[in-house]
């Protein structure tokens, strides 16, 4: 009775201290001392124990020994003067030690203490006990408190903290700000962490910029951040250090602002910055991106001179890079020297060198690389992998392997995606399958998969291909009116070349007419369909066009005529464009007594 047993240690059995009516007082030796330039008291014993435990572990056992403490403050019947100060009590300390040692625990842990509660659950509670309890704060006390509150994102709790100094007469510090600021900018108050910024009493430094300009760049202000850190040296003489350019960098990166990037990294490569090894990837990647895979290159052997280890998103970045330029050489050559440097490739690795073998013509290679993955490769293959090799082998006639690989991929337990589906479509489609590719897309949308606008377009191609007009104008109808699919630019000019080919230009003209109030607005649509005309030969379907155009007020009959010379010149027939330059067609009139009527296009054939 009256012994503490076991609190703290995992092994029952296990006895960590013991504190009985009986027991000695503590040696002075073994209490602890105060902070040093806390300007409090010695920390309290309580405090000194919640601070040691295994809390990562065992969260809930210092949280037990807490609570023990609260019901047995009145333990002893007599206390010395070393036992008032050093007993078990609710001091301001052991909810500092506490709520500090609770913060530093993951957002998704659970402690289980009665009932099952997050970390920020558990401070929200203690912070209202030390506000019934009207225990004052100190200096050091309110700094770790902002500090373990600013983690967590209370921002209430903060200011309650704020409000306290306020009444204690206690100043706040540059430190207090930045846990002010911080804590708002974690929870999302980028306008109200401003305010903060532009009202302290003392002289940002370079955390309070970072904190900010992280703020900036999480809300998508990112003129706002490159504004600030281009002014913390000019107008506050605070040189930003690697946190500060790794924000900004990563603010760019996602703008797409690739060129930024490499600025800052060359910046501060001259100012003699450290460099974060996240830095290295984001340059990296970005020059991948941006088409300059030797660059990249060159900034992974500086990356690895200074000793710092890249991973493989970054190889998998430069190899993808090399492929897409149309080098594999060197795509593959990075590949080989990215398994001697001793990294793995994973799943993304080997579907990019599928992919940049499959674009440079090398099927056998390919193939090779993906029943390696398959079978001795203890890499997953998966969807992407499959789409790439159907549409390298559709794209080569090879339309029979495509479907073998499509109709195998259940056996690896995966099913076709969207794209997939709409990848082997197109294949079967420019093998003049259409009616493989019909029951494909009706296959796709039994999958739960809904064909899309690409998915139209490719079918729709397909059958004016086959002269099977009016499935493919019925399709076009499905697609806007049953779907509900917006049409897109290229889906109307696909169905307006198969119209016009097939004589059905007024129905184009339709078409387009219907279209324009859905936002879908074609430019140079007419031009296009004259010179359809005019390139397959059909002078006179071509001029009856342009006498419907002009006809029905649809455009200026001067910019028809324009056009219609163009398309003759473009198909080399000189001598009707010339006819018509020089005659009145389109812009002139005919009297017939008191008639006048405009000179069409078809008289050009008269």
């Amino acid at each position: 009775m009256g012994r503490i047993r076991h609190i703290f240690s995992p092994n029952p059995k296990a006895r960590i201290i013991s504190c009985s009516p009986y027991s000695p007082s503590p040696s002075p030796c073994l209490i602890p001392q105060p902070q040093s330039g806390s300007g409090s008291k010695p920390e309290s014993l309580q405090s000194h124990l919640l601070r040691l435990s295994p809390f990562h572990s065992y969260p809930h056992r210092p949280l037990q020994f807490f609570r023990w403490s609260l019901q047995h403050r009145h333990y002893y019947p007599s206390r010395t003067k070393i036992q008032e100060d050093y007993d078990y009590d609710h001091t301001i300390q052991s909810y500092v030690s506490l709520i500090r040692a609770l913060s530093s625990l993951p957002s998704s842990h659970k402690i289980h203490f009665h009932d099952d509660a997050w970390p920020g659950c558990i401070i929200k509670q203690l912070v209202c006990e030390m506000t019934s309890l009207g225990l004052s704060l100190t200096s050091y006390a309110s700094t770790e408190l902002m500090k373990s509150l600013a983690i967590v994102g209370l921002v209430e709790e903060l200011l309650w903290v704020w409000r306290q100094m306020k009444c204690a007469g206690l100043e706040p510090s540059l430190v207090h700000y930045n846990c002010l600021m911080e804590c708002l900018v974690n929870s999302g108050f980028v306008d109200s962490a401003e305010k903060v910024f532009y009202s302290m009493n003392e002289k940002p430094d370079v955390i309070s910029y970072n904190i900010l300009i992280k703020g900036y760049c999480n809300s998508g202000q990112n003129a706002k951040a490159v504004e600030l850190f281009k002014g913390m040296y000019e107008r506050a003489g605070v040189l930003p250090d690697n946190v500060t350019s790794l924000s900004l960098m990563q603010c760019h990166y996602a703008d797409q602002s690739y060129h930024e990037c490499v600025s800052l990294y060359q910046e501060m490569e001259e100012r003699g910055v450290e460099i974060h090894p996240h830095a290295h990837g984001l340059v990296i990647t970005g020059l991948c991106k941006d088409g300059k895979p030797f660059e990249g290159l060159k900034v992974l052997e500086e990356m690895l001179k200074k000793g710092y280890q890249p991973n493989v998103s970054i190889y998998n970045a430069l190899i993808d890079s090399f492929g897409k330029c149309g080098m594999e050489d060197q795509a593959i050559s990075l590949f080989e020297r990215m398994k001697i440097d001793g990294f793995t490739p994973d799943g993304v690795t080997y579907g990019v060198v599928i992919n940049c073998l499959c674009n440079s013509g090398k099927l056998d290679d390919a193939m090779h690389y993906f029943r390696f993955c398959e079978k001795e490769g203890g890499v997953m293959v998966n969807v992407a992998m499959y789409t790439g090799l159907i549409n390298a082998f559709g794209k080569a006639g090879m339309v029979e392997k495509a479907q073998q690989l499509f109709d195998e991929m259940p056996d690896n337990g995966l099913l076709p995606d969207s794209l997939c589906y709409n990848t082997l479509i197109d294949a079967l489609v420019k093998a003049g399958r259409i009616d493989y590719a019909l029951a494909h897309a009706k296959r796709m949308e039994s999958d739960g998969f809904n064909p899309t606008v690409y998915t139209y377009t490719v079918l729709i191609h397909g059958l004016f291909t086959k002269h099977r007009n009016e499935e493919a104008i019925k399709l076009w109808y499905e697609m806007v009116n049953e779907k509900g699919i917006i049409p897109t630019n290229t889906a109307f000019r696909v169905l307006s070349r198969g119209l016009c080919l097939s004589g059905k230009f007024n129905i184009a003209c339709k078409v387009l007419d219907e279209i324009a109030p859905m936002g879908v607005v074609v430019e140079n649509a007419y031009e296009e369909m004259l010179n359809v005309l005019c390139k397959a030969g059909r002078f006179k379907q071509a001029c009856k066009l342009a006498d419907e155009i002009v006809g029905k007020g649809r455009e200026i009959p001067g910019r028809v005529r324009t056009a219609m010379i163009n398309a003759l010149r473009k198909v080399g027939n000189a001598d009707l464009a010339i006819k018509l330059m020089h005659s009145k067609i389109g812009i002139g009139y005919d009297r017939f007594g008191s008639i006048k009527r405009r000179v069409k296009f078809q008289t050009l054939f008269h």
